[in-house]
This record gives structure tokens, sequence and C-alpha cells, in this order.
């Protein structure tokens, strides 16, 4: 009797052991979506470059975190890096979104954000032109990260 009952228990045991893993494998993917994620590659102008950070600590920052709070994005990141030649990045940009969605109407969303922080569209606009002169933007991508299952 007693191994009959061990047998049952071990034969219920593995069975939800195996539904366990196929529901956590049901859709056929080793992984699932993560966060997307922009990174922007800017290159300094020479001699601009504490400039350039000044400006990151500081109204870059203040958006940034207000867009947090606002909840348009889910993190962000500098990252400074080694230029290899002339028309390399030296500074990352990193944002993060929760999914792709996210970035949905974005734009428009943003420029709420960038007034409150700024105080009005055309401020905004204005330190826009005025980054170009410590910094060019060489460009960007957006990638989803991969959450091994």
């Amino acid at each position: 009797m007693i191994r009959l009952t061990q047998g049952i228990c071990a034969t219920v045991a593995l069975v939800a052991l195996s539904t366990l893993t196929t529901t956590a494998y049901a859709d056929g993917r080793d992984w699932n979506d993560g966060p997307v994620v922009n990174v922007a590659s800017i290159r300094t102008v020479d001699g601009h470059f504490d400039d350039y950070m000044h400006w990151l600590a500081t109204t870059f920052k203040k958006q940034q975190e207000a867009a947090k709070k606002a909840g348009l994005i889910t993190a962000y990141r500098v990252f400074v890096i080694e230029a290899r030649g002339p028309t390399d990045p030296n500074i990352l940009l990193v944002t993060e979104f929760k999914n792709w969605a996210a970035l949905d109407h974005l734009g428009g969303k943003m420029e709420s954000v960038s007034t409150e922080v700024e105080g009005s569209v055309d401020k905004a606009n204005q330190s826009q032109a005025d980054r170009a002169k410590l910094r060019t933007v060489l460009g960007s991508r957006t990638q989803q990260e991969a959450l091994l299952k």
C-alpha cells in the first residue's frame, strides 16, 4: 500500500512538473519581450565636452526625470565612451521604454515635458538650436531587449 501511494505521488508530481514546463514554453519561445531601448550617438564639438555634460546634468536630467514621473520612460542613462575616430560618438544617451507601444504619439507627449521644463516650445526649440554648437547627433537606434527564460 505504501509503495502504491509513493508511486501515485511520484506520478502526480511528474505530471505537475511537466505541465508547468509546458506552460512556460507554450508560446514556443525561449525568451520574453523586454524593455525597448533607444540609444542616441552623440559627438561633442572639440572643446565643448564639459559644456554639453553640464547641459546633460541640468536640463536633460530635468526633462528625463519629468518624463519618468509622467510614465513616458522607465529609465535613462548617459555613457561616456572612447571615440575611436573623428566620426565616432563620445557619448551615448540611453532611454528605456516599457514596450513598443510606449513610443506611440511620444513626440507630443515629450513636447509637453519639454515645455514644462523649459517654459515654452519656443524656448525648447532655441535650446535645441543652441546645443548644435556643442554637439552633433550622429544617429540613434531603437532595439528591444530579449529576456531569456
